[in-house]
């Protein structure tokens, strides 16, 4: 849930301006464009560069906020279907990984050094995102003498994640931000310092951190990252339209069925021309609906466990429950007042349905991660008629009501091979901005999920949260999925890749297509990356 970076810089620039499985129905089931044709991944082999998808617009999203790998010179949408494999058992290798085969963290380099040890940051953060991060260095660099950190915004998280895996270990930051998808991905190519044992040098309680946290970013007993900028789906919506229809304000849909039930009555009511606005973006619906509603139905989107047992060999995506997902969302824009948007290449253009003057809809779902900056836009009269107090903020709706939410975001990796001083030095700044103040900060900044329970407890966040509860309903979502493998979302080597997959199928489906056949041929093709990413493993 990743797209925050992109609304961001977009509507900041706009400111300026002015279960199925049981064959019951899937409502009642247990923060870059999408490309017109299919990427042409290349191999990824651990410590190199992914092919970039063709046609993506630059930057991914950070927030919500969003390349995996083909035989070279294919295409996945023509390269033929694989024979699919069963689903694995876990093999020995699941057994949690012994953190002395793991290149070390000296927590305690730092005591023996003379004078300022300088280190690099590279991140994706955008418009106020990046402004409260820089805000936040600046007083980590002033409270000391022995580290000075260094931001180097790359555009994006997908620019970072490519900068990274291109360039030699010299030449490497000492500290990169990186999303969810891009977990194992990273923790393939060894280059990493994980901050367990940065956890286990220093003492760190890491049951500080929430469990959605945590889990994230772990697998094989260890984790990887530190979570710095959580976020996950919420459902914005108009609370005056919602009025006018005859809907309660206070109490948004939480179901699939009670979302296509408010979205008729909307429309027909006449209180707006849409109801449920949507999107096919990799980063945002195309890669959400899917991957969140799977978790919410408690259904695993691969096998071994998605992945975290064991190094995924299948998708299962496209099965009942992804069948029943895409056919309830084509009925809701052909039959239930639904709009689709496209591709939102903008990032807000979800967010400008909603203040479209002409024909506007009555609610999207984004990521938790732009409410201020939503919130600030309408301050500044971008969304004439409509009023801060208007935005409504609810949990994202899914199959049964449930509140699981999968973590979106990023989390900070440190470099491995950087000396023990360096390594020191990042470990020390990770170390600040995973502190209970830092994070009440920047969530009551941002928008953003805090990683720790205790930032919400103190200032700023403790106030922000009383006075304005939508803040909070993101962080009530992280507080109420459970600490299951279902909750805890796909680890796919080829994730990036296999998202743009799964937003071609939505738009297939929303242009009129078959499900199952949409679905299947997504499957195939993101069979075939998982073969090929795992034969260079």
């Amino acid at each position: 849930m990743r797209r925050s970076g992109r609304v961001a810089a977009a509507l900041a620039v706009a400111v300026a301006l002015a279960a199925c499985g049981e064959g019951d129905t899937i409502q009642n089931a247990g923060d870059r464009p999408e490309p017109t044709t299919a990427p042409t991944p290349a191999p990824t082999v651990p410590g190199t560069m992914p092919a970039t998808v063709p046609g993506s617009a630059p930057g991914s999203v950070p927030g919500s906020e969003p390349v995996g790998s083909a035989p070279s010179g294919s295409d996945p949408a023509t390269t033929p279907a694989p024979t699919v494999p069963p689903v694995t058992v876990a093999p020995s290798t699941t057994q949690p990984t012994l953190l002395d085969t793991l290149p070390p963290c000296p927590v305690d380099a730092l005591d023996d050094v003379d004078g300022t040890v300088e280190i690099t940051f590279w991140h994706g953060m955008a418009a106020n995102l990046e402004q409260e991060l820089a805000v936040l260095t600046d007083r980590y660099n002033a409270s000391q003498s022995k580290v000075r950190v260094e931001l180097q915004n790359q555009g994006g998280y997908e620019q970072v994640i490519d900068k990274y895996l291109q360039s030699g270990q010299s030449s490497r930051p000492e500290l990169a931000q990186a999303p969810e998808y891009a977990v194992q991905e990273f923790r393939d190519t060894e280059a990493f310092v994980p901050v367990e044992a940065c956890f286990e040098g220093a003492g760190f309680d890491r049951q500080a951190l929430l469990p959605a946290a945590r889990n994230a970013y772990s697998t094989e007993g260890v984790q990887w990252s530190m979570p710095f900028n959580l976020s996950n789906p919420v459902l914005f919506y108009n609370r005056a339209t919602f009025a006018a229809a005859g809907l309660d304000p206070d109490t948004p849909p939480r179901s699939l069925e009670e979302l296509e039930q408010a979205s008729r009555q909307i429309v027909e009511s006449g209180a707006a021309s849409y109801g449920l606005v949507v999107d096919t973006n990799f980063d945002s619906g195309g890669g959400w609906y899917i991957e969140q509603w799977f978790a919410k139905a408690g259904e695993f989107y691969s096998d071994n466990e998605n992945g975290r047992s064991a190094p995924a060999t299948r998708v299962m995506f496209d099965g009942p429950t992804g069948v029943d997902l895409l056919t309830y969302l084509q009925n809701l824009v052909a039959n239930a007042g639904g709009f689709n948007v496209g591709d939102n290449a903008s990032g807000q253009d979800a967010f400008l349905k909603i203040a479209d003057q002409n024909a506007p809809g009555a609610m999207t779902i984004g990521t938790s991660a732009a409410l201020g900056t939503v919130l600030a836009a309408v301050d500044a009269g971008i969304a004439p008629g409509i009023v801060r107090e208007d935005i409504g903020i609810g949990p994202m709706p899914g199959p049964n009501g449930s509140g699981i939410v999968v973590v979106g975001g990023a989390s900070i990796w440190i470099s491995a091979d950087k000396g023990d001083a360096e390594t020191a030095a990042a470990w020390d700044y990770v170390q600040f901005l995973a502190s209970a103040e830092v994070q009440s900060e920047w969530a009551s900044v941002t928008g953003y999920v805090p990683i720790r329970q205790d930032a919400a407890e103190v200032e700023p966040l403790a106030t922000t949260y009383a006075e304005d509860p939508r803040f909070k309903v993101a962080y009530d979502s992280l507080i109420e999925t459970p600490d299951e493998p279902t909750a805890v979302g796909p680890l796919l080597g080829p994730q990036r890749a296999i998202r743009v997959l799964t937003s071609r199928a939505l738009a297939t489906v929303l242009g009129g297509g078959d499900p199952a056949t949409a679905l299947a041929e997504a499957a195939a093709q993101a069979n075939t990356l998982l073969a090929q990413y795992n034969s260079t493993r």
